[in-house]
């Protein structure tokens, strides 16, 4: 167990940043006191790509998407994610 952070009182932002820009929180906290955090509405960062794809490639993507009631954009990435879990 490591010493226990006492933050002093603080009447602005400024003196709240300067206390944090100088503590080594590595003097107070210990690894096994860290416990798993759940972000349920947390979404992760996307980012845009382009694809080339041969026009009869996206359509029956498109047709498979619509049989299934779903974006076909989404099952381009479900496609892509279970191909990458198979290896």
């Amino acid at each position: 167990m490591k010493k226990p952070l006492n933050m002093p009182p603080v009447s602005n932002n400024d003196q709240e940043h300067d206390f944090w820009s100088n503590v080594n929180l590595a003097d107070y906290l210990e690894a096994e006191n860290f416990e798993s955090a759940i972000f349920p509405n947390l979404k992760p960062t996307s980012q845009p790509i382009n694809l080339r794809l041969p026009i009869y490639l996206l359509y029956q993507v498109k047709q498979r998407a619509n049989s299934l009631n779903v974006p076909y954009q989404a099952l381009i990435k479900q496609f892509i994610a279970d191909g990458l879990a198979k290896r």
